[in-house]
């Protein structure tokens, strides 16, 4: 499916939240874990390096998501194989996955189930202070990588537990 690369030259948020939309209705409609208070949303797609980078909020998962823009750095991963994207704050692992109108994507989940979020607006915000977090680089060099729980917490601006 990398031939669809090329539809990613301008941001491809519209063409996922169509995707997953009908992800949605088709493959979710009935799922208990579904959060009815979200929708579908792709939150603050970028151009970064060569990629697209954003949010995709859905009832079912918040999950940051990698997508080609071009840049000879993204390949595609068979649906379930790991690699690692190294960003200002830190590597972060990926998993691959496909979507035929979509084509080949990493992603990294950050939440599912969906049912901590009251709303859209809750949900929105938490994807913009996960990106805001993913793009600060550490306030000195020699700063550990986060794991997963770490990246969350600071991008939920939580403190660790002493």
């Amino acid at each position: 499916m990398a031939h669809l690369a090329s539809l990613f030259r301008t941001d491809p948020g519209p063409i996922v939240e169509a995707v997953f939309e009908r992800i949605g209705r088709e493959r979710m409609a009935d799922v208990p874990l579904c959060n009815r208070a979200l929708t579908v949303e792709a939150v603050g797609f970028r151009d970064w390096h060569g990629l697209w980078v954003g949010v995709l909020v859905s009832p079912w998962a918040m999950n940051l998501m990698v997508l080609p823009g071009g840049a000879e750095a993204f390949a595609p991963l068979r649906v379930g194989e790991q690699a690692e994207w190294s960003f200002p704050s830190g590597a972060y692992p990926v998993m691959g996955h496909a979507e035929a109108e979509l084509g080949d994507y990493h992603y990294c989940a950050l939440f599912s189930p969906m049912d901590a979020f009251a709303d859209q607006a809750s949900a929105r915000a938490v994807a913009d202070a996960a990106l805001a977090a993913l793009f600060e680089a550490p306030g000195q060099p020699a700063a550990p990588a986060l794991d997963r729980r770490g990246f969350l917490r600071k991008a939920l601006g939580r403190k660790e537990a002493a």
